[in-house]
């Protein structure tokens, strides 16, 4: 008969995982949230004060915050980085959500190589994307455009949605569509009204993942943007390499709230997603 278990080993085990994931967390975490009390330093410094370390009143500051929104700068990045997004985040997951279908066919050959082509934007260095989306444009004409922009984006966006769709449809039953079949539905309305409904939740998580994928990509923005082309992230690279200011963190501040907010909303579609899972 097995020795019963310690209560006492339990706990300290318990503890010790507990106290392990604290530390890796607060290792991942900490050189992130820094950026927030620093950009309410009402010093033009990037580095924390005597007055703000003693918690003085003086040394805290929504100057920073008031500049961002005051100055013709920032709001105008702001709606040139929302639309670029949204446009290319609606291309990834069309041309997404379309690649994960034809991949969940067991009658597809080649699967394995076509599915390493489509996640091939992640693993690449970006820099090497950028400079060859770059020639690329250039020589169709769409060099500093717009257009080049929200294509490349949408390259780079689209197997966060390839992957996410295919993860949703990994428990799928196929057996729907040949029901669906036998009912008189076609392959339109199989996908409108029996698909899509059950992986609604990858859909949407794949299209968070590329907008925050857009929103945030800098390396292609300087390779294939014009002067006129100035998105957030471009704009703060331009910020910290012509004049350093604490308005890049403030800045920095509203783009951390908002991806807390996006991991939110993943987590929230996954759990939709385990529960229409069984």
């Amino acid at each position: 008969m097995s020795a019963a278990k310690n209560p006492g080993d339990s706990r300290l085990r318990r503890w010790l995982h507990v106290g392990f994931c604290a530390a890796v967390l607060f290792f991942l975490v900490a050189p992130v949230l820094v950026v927030i009390p620093l950009s309410f330093n009402a010093e033009p410094y990037f580095t924390f004060t005597e007055g703000m370390l003693r918690l003085d009143p003086d040394a805290w500051s929504l100057r920073w915050y008031r500049n961002v929104l005051e100055e013709g700068r920032w709001l105008p990045a702001l709606g040139k980085s929302l639309t670029i997004g949204i446009a290319a985040t609606v291309i990834a997951t069309t041309l997404g959500t379309l690649a994960a279908l034809g991949l969940s066919s067991p009658a597809m050959p080649g699967r394995g190589m076509v599915t390493a082509l489509l996640i091939s934007p992640m693993v690449t260095p970006i820099i090497i994307t950028a400079a060859g989306m770059s020639f690329f444009y250039s020589d169709m004409g769409l060099g500093q455009t717009y257009t080049a922009l929200i294509l490349a984006h949408a390259v780079l966006g689209a197997p966060f949605v390839v992957i996410s769709v295919s993860a949703s449809l990994s428990g799928y039953n196929h057996d729907l569509n040949r029901a669906a079949a036998n009912l008189g539905a076609n392959g339109w309305t199989t996908l409108r009204r029996v698909q899509l409904p059950l992986i609604a939740p990858g859909v949407f998580t794949g299209a968070l993942f590329a907008f925050a994928a857009s929103f945030d990509e800098v390396v292609v923005v300087l390779f294939i943007g014009g002067p006129g082309q100035r998105t957030i992230p471009r704009e703060m690279w331009a910020g910290i390499r012509e004049q350093i200011s604490p308005e890049i963190l403030a800045v920095a501040t509203f783009l951390i709230v908002f991806a807390i907010l996006l991991l939110a909303a993943v987590n929230w579609l996954r759990q939709r997603d385990y529960v229409r899972a069984g």
